[in-house]
């Protein structure tokens, strides 16, 4: 059996180990997950990779051209945190892919800390739902 034959047959089971990870250790290892790729079946809970970037499905489909992960919000939601080692700038989240207690993300030039679930407000416009890090 070559080598590209057995990376044939390991693929599928790496894929379906890597769906098991959790967020902080799946960013680790985006190889790991697969392409997203246009009519494919996918699951609600299942994670593809597209434009390097992890997004949860969200709504069992069928995927189409169109339906891409970076514009399709309601069939997929962008994993906000992208490297647990790295804080990343605030972004807008919408309703599947709000941000969590515990979150941390820089916004207008200082850090802050996530202080509720499902929060899809920014520091200035909820600051009840961050605190400033200072340290």
């Amino acid at each position: 059996m070559t080598l590209t034959e057995k990376a044939r047959i390991l693929r599928p089971l790496i894929e379906k180990a890597a769906a098991n990870l959790d967020t902080e250790d799946a960013l680790t290892g985006l190889d790991l997950f697969p392409l997203w790729k246009p009519e494919q079946a996918y699951a609600v809970g299942q994670t593809v990779r597209y434009d390097n970037t992890l997004y949860s499905v969200i709504q069992a489909h069928t995927s189409q051209e169109s339906w891409k992960p970076d514009t399709a919000a309601s069939l997929y939601a962008k994993v906000l945190i992208p490297d647990a080692d790295v804080i990343p700038d605030w972004e807008q989240p919408n309703a599947t892919n709000a941000y969590k207690t515990g979150d941390v993300v820089r916004f207008n030039g200082k850090v802050y800390r996530c202080l509720i679930d499902n929060n899809v407000w920014s520091p200035a416009d909820y600051p009840a739902g961050w605190e400033e890090i200072t340290e």
